[in-house]
């Protein structure tokens, strides 16, 4: 009896002692479980005015950004005003892209660089990037297609430093159309990634 209680007494104090630090201080994140279908991840805590790098910038294609755009606390999409704001490439969330084509165009940079911004100062914020078609294929195509808009706007966000665990992708294929009918507008707007932040 001595023996076994001694045994369970030496195992507690190993696991405890194993729990309660970690090298150098540093404290692990937490393992999350993503009920939207999606793999789960590690999220890392909510920060504020976190830069990609020391200098304080990152880049897209060879050239500079400035540092975060907001660094005021994460309350959700509908909390943050600057997501609204009009006057702020924040408010714009659509991606087009070329008829069968799902490269990100250089004219999004600025776009793109701005959405980056905001989700490395707001490491607790998540997004769903929706990928979209115009009529024209199959539905399985479509879908396929759609999936690969919404995956290139998710790369050209992790390689300005957003954390994986933050973005979600999903597609649509032809389901959601922005505009009705067969003219070149109208399929032009249908072909697009949306970028729709948590709690909106």
């Amino acid at each position: 009896m001595n023996r076994h209680l001694t045994f369970v007494t030496v195992a507690a104090a190993i696991v405890l002692s194993a729990c309660s630090s970690t090298p150098d201080g540093v404290q692990n994140p937490a393992q999350v479980e993503d009920r939207a279908g999606g793999k789960g991840g590690v999220i890392a805590p909510p920060t504020t005015g976190v830069n990609v790098n020391p200098s304080g910038a990152t880049s897209l294609g060879g050239s500079a950004i400035a540092p975060p755009i907001n660094a005021t606390t994460n309350t959700g999409g509908r909390g943050d005003p600057a997501l609204r704001d009009p006057k702020s490439l924040l408010s714009q969330r659509s991606i087009y892209f070329d008829y069968d084509g799902f490269v990100v165009a250089p004219d999004y940079k600025a776009l793109i660089e701005a959405h980056a911004r905001y989700l490395v100062a707001n490491r607790g914020m998540r997004m769903r990037i929706e990928g979209n078609t115009d009529e024209r294929g199959s539905r399985e195509y479509n879908l396929a297609l759609g999936q690969k808009r919404a995956d290139g706007v998710r790369r050209s966000l992790t390689v300005l430093g957003v954390n994986d665990g933050q973005i979600e992708t999903v597609s649509f294929g032809e389901e959601k159309p922005r505009s009705e009918g067969s003219t070149e507008q109208a399929l032009r707007e249908n072909r697009r990634a949306d970028i729709v932040y948590a709690g909106e």
